[in-house]
């Protein structure tokens, strides 16, 4: 278990603050389980209809493609672009998805839809070419990585750039590429981990730091600067609030909630 038998905490000397937060999160929360999906397949493609709408939503467009039969790519491969569409209806631009869909399951093909040869082949190899796939960016292809391969990359979200920024953790105006390199060089290389970290990050902004922070109360506030500066719950927004807003277009809640 996290957080027992073995931990997803960095040494002492580096970033003890990243250790701390940790531990409050799982304290605080207790293991998110995550990602919620039915098998691996289901988590392909939820990662895919995730992009831009709640997961509500995604759970309302899965229910139309399952209930043709099992979620397979076989199977879906057997719809029509229009038929994947009219299913994908509930999660938004369903006419980009089921291209986006359509491109994933082609390039699933090419490897046989071998689940097992995707998570033993060679990490950077894999997922360069998962971003090589129309419409899968770094975000959708290390929650492929992570959650339904079990290859360790962290996700790195407006979530924990937000919640890393307020604590004064890792690269600042860094690329997703140099924070996903820091908490790399920061965590050990285990998928459980890394999974279990992102996904209490992700319930954390949800639930406390969120965009306007709602400070009192919150389980890391003893470690964070920014919510030091004016606790007590919601405030009113700071300049650096409101580039932060800007700089991640005011996301909308798109990570899935077991």
């Amino acid at each position: 278990m996290i957080g027992e038998a073995r931990s997803c905490l960095p040494p002492a000397h580096q970033h003890p603050s990243l250790a701390e937060a940790y531990r409050r999160l799982l304290a605080a929360y207790g293991p998110q389980g995550w990602w919620p999906g039915d098998g691996p397949w289901e988590v392909m493609v939820g990662a895919v209809l995730t992009q831009h709408t709640a997961w509500r939503n995604v759970e309302r467009a899965l229910f139309n493609l399952k209930a043709d039969g099992p979620l397979t790519p076989e199977r879906l491969r057997t719809l029509s672009c229009e038929e994947l569409a009219e299913r994908l209806r509930p999660a938004g631009t369903f006419r980009v998805k089921a291209a986006r869909l359509q491109a994933l399951l082609s390039w699933c093909a090419r490897w046989d839809d071998d689940l097992d040869r995707m998570a033993h082949a060679s990490p950077e190899a894999l997922r360069e070419e998962l971003l090589a796939v129309p419409g899968i960016g770094p975000e959708t292809a290390d929650a492929i990585l992570l959650y339904a391969l079990g290859i360790p990359y962290f996700v790195v979200d407006a979530y924990a750039r937000r919640i890393f920024g307020r604590l004064g953790l890792g690269p600042a105006g860094g690329t997703y590429a140099v924070y996903q390199a820091w908490l790399h060089h920061e965590l050990p290389a285990s998928a459980e981990e890394h999974g279990e970290y992102h996904a209490l990050l992700v319930h954390h902004a949800k639930v406390a730091c969120r965009t306007v922070p709602r400070c009192a109360g919150c389980c890391l506030l003893p470690l964070c600067p920014t919510g030091q500066q004016g606790a007590g719950g919601a405030r009113p927004r700071s300049a650096s609030a409101r580039m932060e807003a800007a700089r991640i277009g005011m996301e909308r809640e798109e990570q899935p909630v077991p």
